[in-house]
């Protein structure tokens, strides 16, 4: 008896899908129309992630790469491995201003201006804000320490660093932590792992930013964390660094690893900050590549950040205590939502210039 046509499975669209997406040309047809049904397409949702997320990504291997170019000429090589690599696929192929999270790579970027040391990045990825980071350093004589224990994808980034014949990068296969020469490893894929204890001998070595620092006798002017769910641990290992250099920090937060039924003030990491005189706010950011050119860089309150709905992370920033605001560059703003998302509740959702 023959199967009904009709009666598909999500794995046999899965299979189709990923057998038509070896054939680039097709690939590309494909993909420009998902583009055209964003466009035009009504739905009660996020039509990307529910809908030409899905297709797009049942197309690709995750040893597939792509590349990107810059408005300012920096190039990017990226495997597709993550939401970051199809969003970035499906963006506009010229002009592009940034790579991921428009506004943090704003404020990262207006940070080096003042930066009176080095930048040390923890979860530098492929590089898809360290890089441009540090082309604005490299005038001022200053230095990129990347920390990337993901050996995929630190490959990625030494790969785009040699693309673009940049000198000021180092690049760690460690990981940063609140001691040094423990054995970790990766749990979970990609972007999303985690660090846990692995056996001696086994997985990547940790270092304090502290001993980093100290070894090589470094002053920092700004820092950035994104390595889900370390940050508290890293920035334990990194108290005199802090307390002696005052370097900005950019830094993760997410409800899988931090508590913060009681507010934002009472978790760990922000009483970390607070102890120091830090002054620590949300950062209303979209979590993809979305053009946002004209628009300020808007901050939170920390008392006052919305913080419901489901698990779900945002940066934050600390600024020295005598950082000073622009308020051509910033916005602060109370009772809003750090995650900018199109589909929801233009109140809580969405920046004040519109997206």
């Amino acid at each position: 008896m023959q199967n009904d046509p009709r009666d598909l499975d999500g794995k046999r669209v899965a299979k189709a899908l990923s057998l038509l997406g070896r054939r680039e040309d097709l690939r590309q047809q494909v993909i420009a129309l998902c583009l055209e049904a964003e466009s035009v397409l009504e739905h009660d949702g996020s039509c990307r992630e529910d809908i030409t997320g899905p297709i797009v990504d049942a197309m690709h291997s995750e040893d597939d790469v792509y590349t990107k170019e810059l408005s300012d000429g920096t190039r990017v090589s990226y495997l597709y491995r993550t939401k970051i690599a199809r969003d970035l696929l499906l963006a506009p192929e010229r002009n592009l201003t940034h790579l991921w999270e428009p506004q943090t790579t704003k404020l990262l970027l207006h940070l080096t201006e003042s930066a009176a040391g080095d930048l040390i990045v923890g979860g530098a990825y492929f590089g898809d804000q360290a890089l441009l980071a540090g082309k604005r350093l490299a005038p001022l004589g200053l230095r990129v320490h990347c920390f990337e224990p993901n050996d995929a994808q630190a490959g990625m980034l030494l790969s785009n660093i040699a693309l673009n014949e940049f000198k000021n990068f180092t690049v760690h296969k460690m990981g940063l932590w609140s001691s040094s020469g423990k054995s970790m490893r990766l749990d979970g894929f990609d972007s999303f792992a985690n660090v846990v204890a692995a056996p001696d001998g086994e997985g990547f070595d940790t270092i304090t930013i502290d001993d980093f620092v100290s070894a090589n006798a470094l002053k920092v002017g700004l820092v950035q964390l994104d390595i889900e769910g370390s940050e508290l641990a890293a920035l334990q290992g990194a108290r005199n660094t802090l307390s002696r250099d005052m370097p900005n920090v950019i830094f993760e937060l997410h409800r899988s690893y931090v508590d913060w039924d009681n507010g934002l003030r009472e978790t760990e990491i922000c009483k970390l900050f607070l102890e120091m005189d830090y002054q620590v706010f949300a950062i209303r950011d979209i979590n993809s590549h979305y053009e946002m050119p004209d628009h300020k860089i808007e901050l939170v309150e920390l008392d006052h950040v919305y913080l419901e709905g489901p698990h779900h992370g945002f940066n934050m920033v600390a600024f020295r205590p005598d950082f000073e605001f622009n308020d051509a560059v910033f916005r602060v703003m109370r009772r809003v939502s750090p995650k900018l998302l199109p589909h929801k509740d233009p109140r809580l959702h969405h920046p004040t210039e519109g997206f």
